[in-house]
């Protein structure tokens, strides 16, 4: 190690994971400034798999979810390397410039999880700490469980880690005469990529600054399920395009994700839920396995996630599946967004587990 990486190293100690994550803003505009932060594609499981990679250290790998892009993490990045780490944030298949296969059956957890042990395998380290937001929690999760050898440890936010279901996924998710599942809603190919791609501004608007969650704003009644899309209508039908940006999201920022989106379509992305019954029949050797890494768990106390029926349970049980979970966080304000929406608090939890490991 270098004498400035360990004075670097010391200062960092001394600073405290707290004011890591209080300066993370100003070390991203910095680590922009000066280009500290590269972009690199590799050859992993078949694919070509774009990244953003910064710092030194052990590795600590980042995958995004839905609608998101390895920028969902830029927070993360400057933040992590500061601390020690070599930060790594994913462009996961079907995403920016990674590589966005045509066929369905290409997306499924086995390929996802496939893609970031051969990102360890092309970058040559035997292990890594793996983080994930939403959909990229799930992969997380299945990571840690399935290569308990590649992956030494796992940072989960949104999605906790859940059990294989009993039933065929899509059989359980509600269905009625008006609406469905967005799940059910994605399912049939082209028919939320016309909605989401019809104006992609106009749907980051209203995704990521006016909502935390999939389904509209109209009245629920009692016992009526989450995440409801009308059949007369689409996913963003009852969203209102807010008029203001919420104060984590700048025009810039969403100048970027309508760029990439602009250029990829939501196909991709798509997809992931085009394989939720195929993951169910490939996992079912699984079931009732449990994650044995060291793991630590987030979620903002107002992500509609908590909300889903059954899920304040999941969590409030998640040692008995997790083991070695070391830390769960409630972020007190918070919705799903969660590393965007407060990256002080998220990076500070964050060092602080990597730190103890």
């Amino acid at each position: 190690m270098r004498p400035s990486q360990m004075r670097r190293r010391e200062f960092i100690g001394r600073l405290g994971a707290a004011a890591v994550g209080a300066i993370c803003q100003s070390n991203l505009a910095f680590a922009q400034a000066t280009g500290s932060a590269t972009h690199r594609t590799v050859n992993a499981n078949g694919i070509h798999l774009h990244f953003v990679e910064q710092g030194e250290g052990p590795l600590v790998v980042l995958c995004h979810g839905f609608p998101e892009s390895w920028y969902s993490w830029r927070h993360q990045l400057a933040a992590l390397s500061a601390a020690g780490f070599r930060a790594v944030a994913v462009d996961m298949r079907g995403y920016g410039q990674s590589d966005r296969p045509e066929a369905i059956d290409q997306y499924t957890l086995l390929h996802l999880v496939g893609d970031i042990v051969g990102l360890l395998d092309a970058l040559r380290v035997q292990q890594a700490v793996i983080a994930g937001h939403d959909w990229g929690a799930v992969v997380a999760w299945h990571a840690a469980l399935l290569r308990p050898d590649r992956f030494r440890a796992v940072i989960a936010l949104s999605l906790p880690y859940l059990q294989r279901s009993p039933v065929v996924p899509t059989l359980a998710m509600p269905r009625r005469k008006d609406s469905m599942s967005y799940v059910l809603y994605f399912q049939e190919p082209g028919v939320a990529e016309a909605e989401l791609e019809r104006d992609v501004r106009q749907t980051f608007l209203k995704v990521l600054a006016g909502g935390s969650v999939a389904g509209g704003s109209r009245e629920r009644l009692p016992g009526d399920p989450l995440g409801m899309v009308p059949r007369d209508g689409g996913l963003l039908t009852d969203r209102p395009t807010p008029a203001t940006l919420p104060n984590w999201l700048t025009e810039a920022d969403l100048d970027f994700y309508v760029r990439e989106f602009e250029r990829t379509g939501f196909r991709g992305g798509l997809n992931w839920y085009r394989n939720t019954d195929r993951n169910w029949e490939l996992l079912a050797p699984l079931e009732g396995a449990k994650v044995t890494v060291p793991a630590l768990y987030m979620v903002g106390d107002r992500d509609l996630i908590l909300a889903f029926q059954g899920m304040d349970r999941v969590v409030a049980n998640l040692a008995n599946f997790v083991p070695q979970l070391r830390g769960k966080v409630i972020l007190s304000g918070c919705g799903h967004w969660t590393q965007q929406e407060r990256a002080p608090e998220v990076n500070a939890a964050m060092i602080d587990f990597l730190r103890q490991l």
